[in-house]
């Protein structure tokens, strides 16, 4: 499981202008991604709650959008809607990915989270859901009600496309 992480190595260095960096070498695509990554993460958790699956698809885009397998993920909010942590709780094959209610509502639970939104992609490149995703989306939201954890929405990711499910009215 990756948390999130908040330390600001990075082959870049500060320049006068706040906002700015300078490498001092050629990166690789990688480095430079990692380290966007990080600045997505403090941004998030220094700015406004996640409100809109906009911001929420943005941020989740640039998560899950290299993968070649299937991982579900969530991001855990508290009461604000405010991150609190991003976790891949489960990771599976080219086309599918086995998610266990039980180890959400343990995850859910180990951070005290009070609302979350989920997400995966699809390797495929399509991001339209399928009656599978519909299904799991609909037992995890009730399972969630019961210890009061409320699901805002379930974004899944097909390279740079996005599905809300806030969005097409799903939940």
């Amino acid at each position: 499981m990756a948390s999130l992480k908040f330390q600001l190595q990075s082959p870049f260095t500060f320049s006068d202008q706040p906002g700015h960096y300078l490498a001092p070498e050629p990166l690789h695509e990688d480095e430079i991604i990692d380290f966007a990554l990080v600045l997505l993460e403090a941004r998030f958790r220094k700015t406004d709650p996640l409100t809109n699956p906009a911001d929420s698809k943005r941020y989740l885009v640039t998560r899950l959008a290299g993968y070649e397998h299937e991982v579900f993920c969530t991001l855990f909010l508290d009461n604000r809607h405010r991150i609190i942590a991003f976790e891949e709780l489960f990771r599976g094959t080219i086309d599918g990915c086995s998610v266990y209610p039980r180890e959400v509502l343990k995850r859910a639970l180990h951070h005290n989270a009070a609302a979350l939104i989920f997400a995966h992609n699809h390797p495929s490149g399509v991001a339209e859901p399928s009656q599978a995703d519909k299904t799991l989306t609909g037992r995890l939201k009730e399972a969630l009600h019961f210890i009061d954890v409320r699901v805002l929405d379930h974004i899944i990711v097909g390279g740079t496309q996005t599905v809300s499910f806030a969005e097409r009215g799903l939940l």
